[in-house]
């Protein structure tokens, strides 16, 4: 069988979860995996296209691709804290920003999906639909996660939507939180946040599916155990090269959930894919999780 192409950001959480995977600490038997290593928006470009055998990819991406790709219950990220963050080098409200420049990592990202939940004016522009009954709408300009800080502290852009490690290292740019999404919607759900995961293409069947997630599984649990040994390899890709960025990224991201997404977590995929649907932001289906 030839190597499967795993699609994963460099962002140390997922370099975290893979290095046992790919770098041969554990057992993977007749499975061979072929790492591309890219930004999560990329990733959701390329699943669409169906490019990739298994790959991480957005919430949000996964509710436009649940006819193509299978869920697969580990690997992912969930949790409670852990949510994108709106800020700006000024003191805006939200309100304020309805007709602003906004900087965004990704059209197909669970950040932005977020943005549009919690107010339908942000919605409006990407689903092509005029402004009213609001006066004006925003400017969302995709860029890399990793720019949107300095394009925000130049003026550039007004504000922008950040993820990943720039939630720990925004203040050193001068920037202000106006708002925190994952809290809002901890808030409004009393569940954690669904940010990503790993899917399967379907056609590689259930069995292979179960096989593929006890791997992720295992190299997560070995990660987990041999804390220090994936260092280098996650510091090699990482976008932010501080020890304690670093550890603090993974403290977050990798948790429980990185393990198996529980009945929490699906509830959790549920209560986001409906409402995503109900806003008419992704395709309905009849079935979730």
């Amino acid at each position: 069988m030839k190597p499967l192409a795993l699609g994963y950001s460099p962002c140390p959480n997922d370099t975290f979860i893979f290095y046992a995977l790919i770098h041969g600490p554990i057992n993977t038997g007749a499975l061979k995996f072929k790492e591309i290593l890219l930004d999560v928006e990329t990733l959701n470009q390329k699943a669409l296209n169906t490019e990739l055998d298994l790959t991480k990819i957005s919430y949000h991406a996964f509710g436009h691709l649940r006819d193509k790709y299978s869920l697969l219950r580990a690997g992912g990220a969930l949790g409670k804290g852990c949510g994108p963050l709106i800020v700006a080098k000024h003191d805006y409200s939200m309100e304020e920003l309805r007709d602003k420049k906004i900087a965004i990592p990704g059209k197909l990202t669970t950040a932005f999906l977020l943005l549009q939940l919690y107010d339908p004016a942000f919605a409006r522009v990407s689903r092509n639909l005029p402004p009213a009954p609001y006066p004006l709408l925003p400017v969302f300009i995709e860029m890399p996660f990793h720019k949107i800080m300095d394009a925000v502290a130049k003026e550039d852009v007004d504000a922008g939507l950040i993820i990943h490690e720039s939630r720990f290292t925004y203040p050193s740019y001068g920037l202000r939180q106006v708002l925190d999404l994952g809290a809002w919607w901890e808030k409004e759900t009393g569940q954690p946040l669904p940010l990503g995961c790993i899917i399967a293409k379907k056609i590689l069947g259930t069995d292979l599916h179960n096989k593929i997630n006890s791997l992720i599984r295992r190299s997560v649990e070995y990660a987990l155990e041999n804390r220090s040994e994936p260092t280098e390899y996650i510091k090699k890709h990482a976008q932010e090269l501080s020890a304690d960025v670093i550890n603090q990224h993974i403290d977050l991201y990798v948790n429980d959930y990185s393990l198996d997404i529980g009945e929490d977590g699906e509830k959790a995929v549920n209560e986001i894919l409906s409402r995503a649907e109900d806003a008419g932001i992704i395709p309905k289906l009849k079935n979730q999780l």
